[in-house]
Order: structure tokens, then sequence, then C-alpha cells
């Protein structure tokens, strides 16, 4: 396969999945769902800090897809 290809499978990829963890950040947000594990409560404070990171690593992604790195 060719490597320009491979990358640009790669950031769609990347870019998709980054925008969807943006997009469950943002909601579980809005609509206030906990997230439990054993009997540990997942902070809220971690989507807040998470959802702009997702957003722009996704940004980023498709970018750098739409720049056509070489």
């Amino acid at each position: 396969m060719n490597s320009q290809l491979l990358l640009k499978l790669y950031l769609i990829i990347s870019g998709g999945v980054f925008l969807l963890v943006g997009i469950f950040h943002f909601f579980r947000l809005i609509f206030q769902w906990p997230i439990v594990v054993g009997s540990t409560t997942i902070p809220f404070l971690l989507s807040y800090a998470g959802l702009p990171e997702a957003i722009v690593a996704s940004l980023l992604a498709f970018w750098l897809l739409r720049k056509g790195i070489k």
C-alpha cells in the first residue's frame, strides 16, 4: 500500500474517533450522565478537560487531511 494512502486513512480514522469522544464528552456534560466503574464515580471535571482536547485533536487530524501532508 502507498504510504500516502495509509496516512490519509490514519487521519480519517483518528479524526473520527476523536470527534466521537468529543461528542460523548459534550453530551455527558449536557445531560449529566454519570460514569461509574466498580464503586468509583468518574468526575465531570474529566469531561470538561477532555472535551476541548478531543475536539482540537479531531480538528487537527481533519485539517492535516485537507492540507494534504506530503
